[in-house]
Parts: C-alpha cells; structure tokens; sequence
C-alpha cells in the first residue's frame, strides 16, 4: 500500500522529482523560444503559473458538473480565460515585454503541461492538493526557464536583466540569443540535471546495500 502524499510533497515534486522541463521535458515551446532573457523566462514562467494555479483550482472544483464526454473542451475554455487575463495584464504592464513575447502567451492555452495536470490530477483531487502540484509545477518550470533564460542573456548580451556584467571589450556569443542558443542552453542543463540524479540514484543504492 503506497504512503499518501502530503499537500507539501505535491508542492515539492514539481521543483525537482518531476520538474516539467528538465525531467518530463514538457512545455518546449515556450522553454526554447522566448528565454533569450532572463525578463522574457521570468515573465512567460509567472504567467504559466498563474494559469496553471486558476486553472486546476477550477477545474477541480467543476469536475464533477463537466460532463465526461466534453472535458477537454471545457479544460480548454477554462485555460483560454485566464491565458486570456494574463494577456492583457501583460499588455497593461509593459507593452515593449509584451511585443518581446509575441505570440507565445497565447500559445500558453496548448501548452501540454497545464492541460496535462487538469486532465491527470486536478480533476481527480480535491482544490487544496490541486493547488499545491499547480504551485509546485509553476515554480519549477519558472525555475528552468529562468535557468536556460540566465544562460542565454549572459552569454549571448553580456547582461543579466538588462544590466551590464561585463567590460566593454567583451565579445558575446550571438548564437545564445538566437533560436539555436535555446537547444545548446537546454543541452547543457539537462546533461547537469541527469548527473546530479544519476549520482543522488548511486548514493542511495550504496546508503541502502550497506544498510
């Protein structure tokens, strides 16, 4: 019999165990297009929280009013609403970050990852647990894409939010902030993410032979 989780493991799950970009490898799209800076990666990984918060939050509360038959449907209308309320509160705080995100907030609605966690589990746990994996979820794909966002912007510009990080001969690596930077910044985490479980996997096995 497997040992209930607590609302904090959900939490926690999604910042490593099962992070959406580094393990599940989820949410590409917007992992690889806009986090040529760190401002563009915070902003697209905040506004993936919040609909991922909204959204399982109320489509644990409605599951059992959405007819079977129709629930992807209505998961999407769901998400289209608050991808939709992001949209212009972006629009309303910045107009410049919202043109630097073009039309990758409204492709925030198909993003596998918020309609995958409606579908695998809000709709089958209660508003509080659902909350905690939404939050949990969120946090760790802002992380990535801020991780592969960092990478980019101080390679690729020399700066980190905008702020200079380095002398003025400084020669930038131009490819990082063009589409292909996005896939070698995302080689090179995944390789250190994969050691850093490979090696936990190895101390666990040796803590548990000598036990």
């Amino acid at each position: 019999m497997s040992t209930p989780t607590t609302h904090t493991d959900e939490f926690i799950k999604g910042l490593w165990r099962d992070n959406p970009v580094f393990i599940q490898v989820l949410g590409m799209c917007p992992a690889l297009a806009v986090s040529n800076t760190a401002m563009n990666a915070l902003t697209m990984g905040l506004a993936t929280s919040f609909v991922l918060l909204m959204s399982g939050l109320s489509v644990s509360a409605l599951a059992r009013f959405i007819p079977r038959e129709a629930r992807i449907v209505c998961y999407i209308c769901i998400i289209a609403s608050f991808v939709t309320t992001v949209d212009y509160a972006i629009m309303a705080i910045s107009l410049e970050l919202h043109k630097s995100l073009g039309a990758f907030i409204s492709l925030i609605v198909v993003n596998c990852l918020i309609l995958g966690r409606s579908e695998a589990f809000a709709s089958k746990n209660s508003m509080g647990r659902a909350a905690a994996d939404a939050l949990g979820m969120g946090v760790g794909f802002t992380a990535a894409l801020l991780s592969i966002g960092m990478v980019r912007e101080i390679l690729g510009a020399g700066t980190l939010f905008n702020v200079e990080l380095f002398p003025e001969g400084y020669q930038t690596w131009t490819v990082m902030v063009l589409p292909s930077g996005g896939f070698f910044a995302m080689a090179v985490w995944l390789l250190v993410v994969n050691a850093i479980k490979q090696r936990q996997e190895t101390a666990a096995r040796l803590k548990e032979e000598a036990s």
